[in-house]
């Protein structure tokens, strides 16, 4: 006969609890495969029951992976997350107004090689006539301008081969012109602009040419190597450039700095010649 210790609370009074000793039969209790029994002497683990060591470390060889995994996971989410930002254009809403205002004019800039095939290419909700009327005007920094189209709808294309090494701007302004009553005076503008390479229509060049498309995008692949060596020696160039113009300028800051120190030097001697002749004229020296 053996006594357990039952735990006892009255209802409604969880705080105040009694412990009860309860006979009750050791051969009656029941017997548990993964319980240990505290009066019975330990036992040595055998060679196929695996250590508690070993286990840890399965653990962290297998967070580790996960971790890895997750990494990896991440890195190719986000290059696929760049290329879709990338083949996407760019999009805006351009409210009506005069035309003068900031609110009616958007412009967007992009810098362009010599001699460099550009392709814009705006596509614009609404129709002509419907009380607005938008206009594009595509100019570079050095006054040339590839294009001026008026009252836009739909889709509108415009290729030009650039004239310089500048950047340009493809300006849009809508302007109300009060022919009928407006509801939603914006319009909705997608614009996208391909550069070099990417203007090319490589089908067409696929057609006329008779290439397979490994042929195809090998003459692709080259003309983007050409392009990206071209921008490489126009920024030696310019890097060249402004190191000449670093050297003149630091070397006329220091013939400036020369010239002032002589010019200093000189009236100080003045002022002491001037000051001993004055000196000796009042009869003080």
């Amino acid at each position: 006969m053996a006594t357990v210790p039952l735990l006892w609370a009255p209802r409604g009074k969880a705080t105040d609890c009694h412990f009860i000793e309860a006979p009750v039969e050791r051969a009656a209790l029941p017997r548990c495969a993964s319980c240990i029994d505290l009066n019975s002497p330990p036992t040595t683990p055998t060679s196929s029951s695996p250590s508690l060591p070993t286990t840890a470390h399965s653990i962290y060889s297998d967070t580790q992976t996960m971790v890895h995994v997750r990494s990896v996971l991440q890195n190719v989410c986000s290059a696929l997350l760049l290329l879709a930002m990338g083949t996407e254009g760019l999009k805006f809403d351009i409210q009506a107004g005069s035309g003068h205002d900031s609110l009616s004019r958007r412009c967007i800039r992009n810098f362009v090689a010599k001699d460099m095939l550009v392709v814009v290419t705006a596509i614009v909700d609404g129709y002509k006539g419907d009380g607005m009327q938008l206009n594009m005007h595509i100019m570079d920094a050095a006054g040339n301008e590839y294009g001026k189209p008026k009252d836009i709808a739909g889709e509108q294309r415009t290729v030009f081969t650039s004239h310089a090494d500048a950047a340009f701007d493809v300006c849009f302004e809508n302007i109300l012109t009060g022919n009928k009553y407006v509801q939603n005076p914006n319009r909705h503008v997608e614009l996208d602009i391909d550069i070099g390479a990417d203007a090319k229509d490589w089908a067409a060049v696929q057609a006329s040419e008779k290439l397979k498309p490994v042929e195809t995008e090998l003459r692709r692949i080259e003309e983007m190597v050409g392009e990206i060596v071209s921008e490489m020696d126009y920024l030696r160039h310019r890097e060249q450039k402004l190191r000449d113009t670093n050297e003149s300028t630091n070397n006329r800051v220091k013939w400036f700095g020369f010239l002032t120190t002589f010019l200093l030097v000189g009236l100080w001697a003045w002022q002491i010649m001037y000051l001993r002749a004055y000196f000796r004229s009042k009869h003080l020296i």
